[in-house]
């Protein structure tokens, strides 16, 4: 069972002989669904051979309270990647203890697919635009503001800015204070994903092939020539493969 706790809501997936046969995804807000969910979960492999249970977190404060109902539920502790599950042997950073698991593993689970070096975009909370060497190592990449957050800075910090819901915009030219907002953030994060795609496509001495997850991601970037698939689930697939992987050494 493989736990991916963002900062605003929990992931949950069942992984079956390496298949992803089961996906919940809850908010922080709907706490009270949270043991049901993990119940229905782990009912599906608690009679298998040696269950696990992985999970990954950037968010300490709820990952402390989803770990208890996860080992209440299955009997296990979670072990989380990044301290039971180390991953400091595939980072390339100046201090790979310090380095997101969440987007190592997302950067591990789009080498698994590629083969080759690639680069991935995880568009949630935050915007995070990262990249493996053709050996499948994590070398480093971008952290950005996401789309809500960048939507709320304009109302909080300014005197008029409404507050805006994100959607696709529908204009070119924004003729109202909310499209104007929306075209700005919208290609503003496009400019930067393809901005720095072009970078790194310049240091790997070749163009990455680009995939594209995380809550917005479809929103973002469907449709877009420089996206080479968008995969909702990335992160589960990285967290059972950090898991695995730690199991077979």
């Amino acid at each position: 069972m493989a736990l991916n706790v963002g900062n605003s809501r929990l992931a949950v997936g069942v992984f079956v002989k390496g298949n992803l046969e089961f996906v919940k995804r809850l908010g922080h807000d709907a706490q009270d669904e949270w043991e049901g969910v993990l119940r229905e979960a782990w009912k599906m492999i608690e009679d298998a051979d040696e269950p696990g249970v992985a999970g990954i977190s950037v968010n300490p404060s709820v990952s402390d309270e989803i770990g208890k109902i996860a080992s209440r539920v299955s009997g296990q502790s979670v072990e989380w990647i990044g301290r039971e599950i180390d991953l400091s042997a595939r980072t390339r950073t100046v201090n790979p203890s310090e380095t997101g698991a969440d987007r190592v593993v997302n950067v591990l689970a789009a080498y698994e697919q590629m083969g080759k070096a690639c680069a991935v975009v995880d568009a949630g909370t935050a915007i995070t635009v990262d990249c493996c060497d053709d050996k499948g190592n994590f070398i480093g990449g971008a952290i950005a503001p996401g789309v809500t957050m960048q939507l709320q800075a304009l109302h909080e910090r300014t005197a008029k800015l409404p507050q805006v819901a994100f959607s696709v915009p529908t204009e070119v030219f924004g003729k109202s204070t909310e499209q104007a907002m929306l075209n700005g953030v919208y290609h503003g994060i496009r400019g930067m994903v393809k901005e720095l795609i072009e970078n790194y496509a310049t240091e790997l001495g070749h163009w990455p092939d680009l995939i594209a997850t995380g809550g917005d991601a479809a929103k973002l970037f469907e449709g877009w020539e420089l996206v080479h698939a968008i995969s909702p689930d990335l992160t589960l697939y990285g967290i059972a493969l950090a898991f695995s992987e730690h199991y077979s050494q």
